[in-house]
């Protein structure tokens, strides 16, 4: 058995891991490298020919898991690809939403031609339909067999609704092994979403390491930190605060807060506008998986009704609502997508905003370099929107509250869920150097045998 970390080794984004037992290749999650300055063009080539990968186990929706299998598919992939229900229908609208992006990207002139001046798109909606017709869905703890000799289940891990650890039995020539790949790990009391559960005993383990010598505030709550700044900037003054957010995952475990907030009377009423369509469809898929959600929210649904609808709340669907919102002069919360900034409406709202005093911006999710969201965050003074430069007046703050990773601890507690006289090796990916090192230190400090996987290598299990 042979593991090779393709992508997501000694960075965050582009998780690609690929299994190799005797003549049968698994590719683990095919995901949008954003770390690279021209990652449509990048993300078209991979070290390996697509017809040779057998089959594909994903382990949740985001982009950076998910958003380089319609180009797998596009060139010459021809097998099943594994997920949870819910991760499968979120998939979908990532997916599009990707092709939307791609197409922005190239410019129109003359009579609506489309010239090429920005990159090419990576697939096409033709391939994102190619590619989810490819999809076999199966529920947690179920265990599926591939073939005579492996089989896998999927364990819940927080993070996103449907996100799920691999955790793979083989019958390596004689030999029972079996590996856990843990995509990405949630935190524990999370809006929304269910704690983490602990992976199974495993020989081998494929661990996150995102937060890796991270901590998560504490010393204050995401109420009283949503409270604060929405008193400060939309009730102590009359401005607006814009929070960037991921439309799948963030958005309704904001949208769910801010109905605490407000449904408990705990803030004079608020005009709040959730600006993404995306956000509206992948709220819908919430409401259709709602028997997964945590028992907060299923009770806060038996007492006081929707978790994702509440006066103050208005969902913008067209783009002439979304114009429109510039025109609205009360004080007001914009919650619109991209998270890191990298197109959609969000963009718009920046643009009129970026120089405007009274205006805060709330980051509430991790921006990868090269992003404009990362630009602001870093305290960039001057920043490119629509082809200007403009001035950076807008307050610009973070919270880590609502980050759907689990912390440098998090990460640790669920290593240790396992054995560590039995589970022989930990391989490190998805995290930036100095986490991975921090992690590495922290469970070889443990006991456990710590491996920072790197690009390309091969490791023989």
């Amino acid at each position: 058995m042979e593991l090779t970390i393709w992508s997501a080794a000694e960075q965050v984004t582009g998780s690609m891991h690929l299994l190799k037992i005797e003549n049968y290749s698994i590719l683990i999650d095919c995901g949008l490298d954003y770390e690279k300055g021209t990652y449509q063009e990048e993300n078209q080539y991979f070290p390996f020919d697509p017809a040779d990968i057998d089959v594909v186990i994903l382990t949740h929706a985001h982009i950076d898991h998910s958003g380089n299998l319609p180009t797998l598919v596009r060139l010459g992939f021809a097998g099943q690809i594994l997920s949870t229900p819910p991760t499968a229908d979120l998939t979908e609208l990532l997916l599009m939403d990707s092709v939307n992006i791609f197409l922005s990207k190239q410019k129109r002139r003359g009579k609506g031609k489309r010239h090429s001046s920005g990159p090419a798109p990576l697939y096409l909606q033709k391939h994102v339909m190619d590619t989810m017709d490819r999809f076999v869905t199966i529920a947690f703890h179920k265990e599926f067999t591939i073939n005579e000799n492996i089989s896998f289940s999927f364990i819940p891990v927080g993070h996103l609704l449907g996100a799920a650890a691999a955790v793979i039995k083989v019958n390596d020539e004689g030999t029972e092994k079996s590996i856990a790949f843990t995509g990405d790990i949630g935190r524990k009391n999370y809006p929304v979403l269910t704690d983490p559960e602990p992976i199974p005993q495993v020989d081998f383990l494929v661990s996150e390491s995102t937060y890796g010598g991270k901590f998560h505030t504490t010393n204050t709550t995401l109420e009283e930190k949503l409270i604060a700044t929405i008193r400060e900037t939309c009730i102590n003054s009359p401005g607006r605060l814009i929070i960037p957010s991921f439309s799948i995952g963030r958005t309704q475990a904001l949208v769910f807060s801010l109905n605490k907030i407000f449904s408990n009377g705990k803030l004079p009423k608020v005009q709040i506008f959730v600006d993404s369509p995306l956000a509206t469809f992948a709220t819908d898929i919430y409401r259709k998986y709602h028997y997964l959600v945590n028992d907060e929210a299923k009770e806060f649904y038996k007492m006081k009704g929707d978790e994702f609808e509440f006066e103050e709340l208005a969902y913008v669907n067209d783009k002439k609502e979304s114009i429109s919102i510039s025109n609205y002069h009360e004080p007001c919360i914009i919650i619109s997508s991209a998270g890191m900034l990298e197109g959609g409406r969000i963009q718009d709202h920046l643009f009129h905003n970026i120089q405007n005093y009274y205006c805060t911006i709330l980051f509430i999710g991790y921006c990868a370099k090269g992003t404009l969201g990362n630009r602001l965050l870093r305290g960039d003074p001057i920043v490119n929107l629509r082809g200007r430069e403009l001035m950076v007046y807008a307050g610009i703050k973070q919270t880590d509250l609502l980050s759907g990773h689990g912390d440098h601890n998090d990460l640790v507690d669920n290593v240790k869920h396992q054995d560590s006289t039995k589970l022989k090796k930990v391989f490190l990916v998805h995290g930036e150097q100095s986490s991975l090192v921090h992690l590495a230190e922290a469970l070889e400090t443990e006991g456990y045998s710590t491996q920072v996987a790197k690009k390309g290598e091969t490791y023989q299990l």
